[in-house]
């Protein structure tokens, strides 16, 4: 019988580096796929296929952070052009901008949708409150470098950032303080908080570590061949996938902490990387300009892909995408 090999689908569109991207949760109408660019102009997919849906167009500088809301009605957007943007996901439209003093990194939806996180390079995170757009936003200063990456922690009462200070920190949202300040020998690049609310996960240097979110102690942490820029913990906890400056894919098993797979299908290096919220494929966007979907078990029929019989091919693969890219 003839092997089964990884062939991801190539989702093009992007004329620069894909440097951000963000599945919404599963939605009546499936679950979507959105991406951040240096071109400037951010793109929906279908989630499970790469399928464009739609470009957000009004930004004049790099969008660096995406992020869809539980629904995925609405898509939030940050950019070098010193603002962050709420659009409608369904009709495109420009809703809501907030201008800042400098590049936005990082946006964030709260779990309810009401209000808006945001990082920029200014140091600060700031909260919007989307039915009141026109008020000044909260403030959280303490950082002492550029924000990276920003996120509402399942609570709803508490956030985390990562920023060039070396630190990751925790913030407490009724009293607008810190609570608790992890430093790293190198920057964070990225952080994910686990689908079940439980962990957080830190990329640095060429590590990943999984820290709990109640105790905020470090749970374990992994060694990657490689500066790592993203990391995706798979829904059911059995692996994780990263990427980085290699351009190649891993796979690990979480629990033991072993390398299972890797695989190059960027010709740049990996910038971010996240598992769908059904955990069957994980996406990968790019310094080549593109997006990559990955199938979590290679083989399966899903989305794009279509299992065949291996005496129906003579190629490596006893499978293949119905449609390799999926264009923009």
């Amino acid at each position: 019988m003839a092997s089964v090999r990884q062939i991801p689908l190539t989702c093009s569109g992007h004329t620069r580096p894909v440097v951000h991207l963000a599945f919404s949760k599963v939605t009546p109408n499936g679950f979507f796929l959105i991406s951040a660019c240096k071109d400037g102009k951010p793109m929906l997919r279908q989630g499970d296929t790469g399928d464009w849906i739609g470009t957000f167009t009004g930004h004049k500088g790099a969008v660096w952070g995406v992020a869809l809301n539980g629904d995925a009605s609405r898509a939030a957007t940050g950019a070098a052009d010193f603002t962050a943007k709420v659009w409608d996901a369904v009709t495109g439209e420009e809703l809501h901008n907030f201008a800042h003093q400098h590049i936005v990194k990082s946006v964030d939806f709260s779990q309810d949708s009401q209000y808006l996180l945001t990082g920029s390079n200014e140091k600060l995170l700031r909260i919007y409150d989307m039915n009141k757009p026109d008020c000044e936003p909260t403030t959280f200063s303490g950082h002492t470098s550029n924000i990276r990456n920003a996120l509402f922690l399942p609570d709803g009462q508490k956030l985390v950032s990562a920023a060039d200070d070396k630190t990751v920190r925790i913030w407490d949202r009724s009293s607008c303080s810190e609570i608790k300040n992890l430093e790293f020998a190198s920057a964070p690049t990225s952080l994910e908080v686990s689908p079940d609310g439980q962990l957080l996960l830190i990329t640095h240097g060429q590590t990943i570590s999984f820290w709990d979110l109640e105790s905020y102690a470090k749970i374990k942490e992994c060694s990657v061949p490689t500066l790592v820029h993203s990391a995706s913990l798979h829904p059911d906890r059995g692996v994780f996938v990263c990427g980085g400056e290699d351009f190649k894919m891993y796979k690990f098993d979480y629990k033991e902490g072993t390398e299972l797979e890797s695989f190059k299908g960027h010709f740049g290096p990996v910038h971010c990387v996240r598992f769908s919220p059904d955990g069957e494929v994980y996406a990968s966007g790019s310094e080549d300009g593109t997006l990559r979907l990955w199938q979590t078990v290679v083989g399966k029929t899903y989305g794009l892909w279509k299992a065949v019989a291996a005496s129906e091919t003579a190629a490596v693969s006893e499978f293949s995408p119905s449609q390799i890219k999926a264009e923009a």
